[in-house]
């Protein structure tokens, strides 16, 4: 059985959250995205106290494409230093699960 993430991150704007979400997808490194915003943020930051908004983002995919995923997050975000966290999914409807792992499959053709 494949093991399911649900990766989340944050992004200064919305464009940029739809962007990298785009992306992913098109890689078929996640299956499909949500951009939830803005919302408020509360954080330490190189040391000192922050307050802000940002633009969640959280992405499906399964553990063998985690690593290219937050690969790609990395590379592509732009702060330097993105907070990226996969949650274990432990439960999921059948036929979603099924979706994630065929959208996250390389196709043979």
């Amino acid at each position: 059985m494949t093991d399911y993430v649900q990766v989340s991150t944050a992004t200064p704007t919305r464009d940029q959250a739809v962007e990298l979400a785009k992306g992913a997808v098109q890689d078929r490194l996640a299956a499909g995205a949500q951009i939830i915003g803005p919302v408020s943020s509360v954080f330490w930051h190189l040391g000192e106290f922050g307050v802000g908004e940002e633009w969640r983002l959280l992405l499906s995919t399964n553990s063998e494409r985690y690593p290219a995923l937050e690969q790609f997050l990395l590379d592509r975000h732009p702060w330097d230093n993105p907070e990226v966290i996969a949650t274990p999914i432990t439960h999921g409807a059948e036929r979603c699960l099924q979706w994630i792992s065929e959208s996250v499959s390389t196709p043979t053709s």
